[in-house]
């Protein structure tokens, strides 16, 4: 059984909070343990709850051994809906729909449960109001998260006042990527001794020329692809940020919001990737091509700067060869004087949300609130001691943990999917990295080996981490305001999209921009940015 900390629930026993929290229970009368952190019902009480979720088809949920072991944990039996997760959000519209409901919607993501359901649903009262249950008292974990940083709660409150679901909170190393970096090819520039990498667009240029012509990976051939990407949707945004652009969208600067793409600084981006790709910088076949053709030229070692999670996802090396591919400096031009890129709120909402059919919304959000602490993620995450991991004593006398016997050490990633459900799915819980006290071995001799972890941090905390800012804040639009934009934006991406593709290409020429302009404005592009204004102002004073 898996043992759990003391220190989680100390602020627990203030007897005016646990009275008005009884009163909010829904016509439930069972009894809430507040002395201690397991169980969250008191001895002799009963409490099932159904559990609405995407399944990834792994393993069934009531078959989930940390499942099973967090019901002896906390007193709370638990039934599972799991449809299939490419089915999840009609099943889960249908449920709101006929009034089916479920007592929690576990795993959802912003895509199946929406902004616009948490509005409309919580203003009728089907989904519950959750504010009230974040208190020390009732959630200390993720209180303490939210007294850290206040932007947690502006990102999940609605324009009412109140907060319909929990988010999945990311704190490792990497969670303030964008997304994934660009990586130049070590080896190349190790071949063409380069020793510092570019930190300005004219630098960039310069160094992609040498790749281009001077042969880095010395087969005598000119096959060198100096950038590709696959429809620059990688690599975009680290190119655009170069320019002072942070997102192709919807921007705020000191609190006024603006639309990127008819900024001069956007016709800059596109002019400077139109010259790459007229002299053969940037990949011919950057539009059309796979992910997988990307790969393929990655492997046969032709590409010296590209995006990735991680480089050896491209070029097909070990992680060790890997780190000695750097990771991207983020540049500066005449218009950004200062580097800057693109940072991410950290957070992803509609992780879990309570229905009005709940017999007990306290219990439940006790029976969540472990999930936002170190020790309950990694709980969740590698479920309880003897089923994926076992603990055993090495050389040393120390106890560390072992894979268990029986897993398959092929297939770790299949093989926890079988026993936990934070597993593909946008989970209430925060995200860590993985320390030496967590790590699991496959001989408890074996000493830990995250070099590459390590190393990937580094360089985060090197070139991202001080420069890094969320381009617009996570927030909600009212349904009124929703309505106004989902058109407009759905048009508006299209356009842009196509746009730029011509304009890099040379398919539009830039001499025809301020007819692009124009069309845009056509679109209603004023009062587009009016109504992200107004919210932005809403979340700022909220």
């Amino acid at each position: 059984m898996f043992v759990c900390g003391t220190v989680l629930m100390s602020a627990c026993g203030d007897s005016s909070a646990n009275s008005d929290a009884a009163n909010r229970e829904n016509g439930s009368s069972v009894k809430i343990n507040h002395d201690s952190q397991f169980p969250i019902i008191e001895e002799g009480e009963e409490l099932t709850l159904n559990i609405m979720a995407p399944g990834v088809g792994m393993a069934e949920w009531e078959d989930m051994p940390t499942l099973q072991d967090y019901q002896e944990l906390t007193g709370i039996d638990l039934t599972y809906t799991t449809p299939p997760s490419a089915d999840f959000s009609t099943k889960l519209n249908l449920a709101f729909a006929s009034g089916d409901l479920p007592d929690i919607v576990y795993g959802a993501g912003s895509n199946a449960l929406t902004s616009s359901m948490e509005i409309d649903y919580g203003s009728q009262g089907i989904l519950v109001a959750l504010e009230d249950y974040i208190t020390p008292e009732i959630m200390p974990n993720l209180y303490a998260l939210t007294q850290e940083d206040p932007s947690i709660l502006k990102s999940i409150t609605t324009p009412d006042g109140h907060i319909y679901s929990l988010p999945m909170i990311s704190r490792n190393s990497t969670s303030i990527w964008w997304q994934g970096p660009m990586w130049y090819n070590g080896t190349w520039l190790d071949n063409l001794g380069v020793e510092e990498l570019p930190t300005s667009t004219d630098e960039l240029y310069d160094l992609l020329t040498r790749f281009k012509n001077d042969d880095p990976n010395g087969n005598g051939a000119a096959d060198e692809i100096p950038l590709t990407d696959v429809d620059m949707n990688s690599t975009r945004v680290w190119l655009m940020a170069a320019f002072g652009v942070l997102t192709r969208g919807i921007q705020v600067n000191d609190d006024v919001v603006s639309y990127t793409p008819i900024s001069e600084n956007y016709k800059a981006y596109l002019a400077f990737m139109n010259k790459l790709y007229d002299e053969g910088l940037l990949d011919a076949e950057v539009y059309g091509q796979s992910d997988e053709q990307k790969k393929a030229k990655g492997q046969n070692d032709q590409l010296g700067l590209f995006a990735d999670y991680f480089s050896f996802f491209t070029t097909g090396r070990t992680e060790t060869e890997a780190m000695n591919d750097p990771m991207f400096q983020p540049l500066t031009s005449e218009w950004s004087t200062s580097a800057v890129i693109p940072g991410s709120p950290r957070l992803s909402r509609g992780a879990f949300a309570v229905t009005n059919v709940n017999p007990s919304p306290e219990a439940s959000m006790r029976w969540v609130d472990y999930f936002y602490s170190v020790e309950g993620s990694k709980y969740i995450e590698q479920g309880p001691e003897g089923v994926f991991w076992e603990y055993a004593e090495n050389a040393n006398g120390d106890q560390v943990r072992v894979y268990a016997e029986g897993v398959d050490l092929d297939k770790t990633e299949d093989e926890r999917g079988k026993i936990t459900p934070a597993y593909g799915l946008t989970t209430p819980n925060i995200v860590v990295d993985t320390t030496d006290e967590y790590a699991i071995l496959v001989n408890p001799d074996d000493e830990v080996d995250n070099a590459f972890g390590d190393w990937v941090a580094q360089e985060t905390e090197d070139k991202m981490n001080d420069i890094a800012v969320v381009p617009f804040p996570l927030l909600y639009l009212t349904v009124e305001e929703n309505d106004q934009v989902a058109a407009t934006a759905t048009d508006l991406s299209t356009y842009i999209e196509q746009m730029e593709a011509k304009f890099i290409t040379g398919v539009e020429p830039l001499s025809n921009w301020d007819k692009f302009v124009s069309t845009v404005e056509s679109m209603g592009i004023e009062d587009y940015v009016a109504v992200y204004q107004t919210a932005y102002d809403r979340w700022l004073a909220n």
